[in-house]
């Protein structure tokens, strides 16, 4: 199955499916932007009273419903879908509930667009970042984009949030104790003013890109993190939301959901969330510098033990972002986890001889006998590897494939 099968809805369409339904199944794809516009949907459909339900699944099908309707989130699949190719899917769900005589929360659309690798403001945002600013809950300032820094007694410690944020990549990432010796020359205040962001900021900014193995592409994607939107929501920040639910979309979907629907998350909530989020990304740096990394035509390929970093091949899917993000010269970047028999894969050429790579790794999946899923962006396999041969049989159709 390819993943645009559907045509794109407009808003006003959609919102007339579900304003008639009597019940709704949402399932989304397994990333931060897909969990916020999923979340954006069920406070709509609670607000008008139709009965839901939502899950997360790397390869959304939309479900059968008796009486009732089916929407794929974050992928153009089945009759009633809300994509995030071309734009965000929250986007698309922002404007979807309003048609619905709802007013969404903006800066959850807005922590969807920056976990979709865009800006707020970019992209159809433009609409959600008006509705925050109008209601004074977002505030850009200077700083780094992190969902907590030590506010509380049970917040991680900025040093703690540096070393666990995904949305960049240093050489004390993954490590706290490396974190705090990298700060402390700052003597950052408990209260820090806009001078103090703006040191804080100029350091990782600069470990972003001075590493050995940085690529060019690091100086672009450091800037996601940068001059964060500061806001009233569950998280200090519009970027650490972001994170946070894309963390939450692999390393725990459960949680993911309950914080996504929440309109106001108890201090329980957001506290399982921050756990799961700071394991996944602390994970997800150690398994990275650990890898062994390898460049071919077309890709860079990271050969990681998730076991290794006591954690779940979960991770791989944000490991593979971090490679083609900060570490890759290719326009695509692959992590391997053989022990798993899993591979993830992130990026994407451009031009006419595009591959989807949700689509490659299907093709590929197949002639091994495994299991394909993913997006236009990033994908997955899974192969039953007794032998040890079925999943380096998949890496090389993958390679040939894009």
């Amino acid at each position: 199955m390819t993943e645009a099968t559907s045509a794109t809805p407009a808003p006003d369409a959609l919102a007339g499916v579900l304003a008639d339904a009597p019940f709704v199944r949402l399932v989304a794809t397994d990333d931060g932007d897909a969990l916020a516009a999923a979340g954006l949907l069920a406070r709509a459909l609670r607000a008008t009273g139709t009965p839901f339900q939502a899950r997360v699944d790397p390869d959304p099908v939309p479900d059968d419903v008796d009486d009732g309707v089916a929407v794929t989130v974050g992928v153009d699949r089945g009759p009633h879908a809300v994509p995030g190719a071309g734009r965000p899917a929250s986007t698309a769900a922002f404007a979807v509930a309003r048609a619905l005589g709802v007013e969404p929360d903006p800066v959850v659309a807005l922590a969807g667009v920056v976990a979709a690798g865009s800006i707020p403001g970019a992209d159809g945002s433009g609409d959600a970042l008006d509705a925050a600013e109008r209601a004074g809950r977002v505030e850009r300032r200077p700083g780094v984009a992190l969902p907590a820094s030590g506010g509380t007694d049970v917040d991680p410690s900025q040093a703690e949030a540096l070393a666990a944020s995904t949305l960049v990549s240093t050489r004390y990432s993954g490590d706290p104790e490396a974190a705090r010796d990298a700060l402390a020359p700052l003597g950052l205040p408990a209260d820090p003013d806009d001078d103090d962001r703006r040191r804080f900021a100029s350091l990782v900014a600069v470990d972003a890109v001075d590493g050995d193995d940085a690529s060019d592409r690091a100086a672009s994607s450091v800037e996601r993190a940068l001059r964060p939107y500061a806001t009233d929501g569950p998280f200090e920040t519009v970027g650490g939301y972001a994170d946070v639910l894309d963390a939450l979309a692999r390393e725990a979907p459960g949680t993911g959901i309950a914080l996504a629907v929440a309109s106001d998350p108890d201090e329980s909530l957001r506290t399982a969330a921050l756990d799961a989020w700071s394991r996944h990304g602390l994970a997800a740096h150690r398994a990275l510098d650990a890898a062994t990394v390898g460049r071919y035509d077309g890709c860079v390929v990271a050969r990681v033990d998730a076991d290794a970093v006591d954690a779940s091949p979960a991770i791989l899917p944000t490991v593979a972002r971090l490679v083609r993000d900060f570490r890759s010269p290719e326009p695509v970047a692959v992590a391997v986890d053989e022990t798993a028999g899993r591979l993830a894969a992130a990026g994407g050429r451009t031009g006419d001889d595009a591959v989807a790579l949700g689509d490659a790794c299907r093709t590929a999946a197949a002639e091994v006998g495994g299991d394909g899923w993913g997006t236009a962006a990033r994908g997955g396999i899974a192969v039953d590897d007794a032998d040890g041969d079925g999943l380096t049989a998949a890496l090389a159709a993958l390679r040939e494939a894009i």
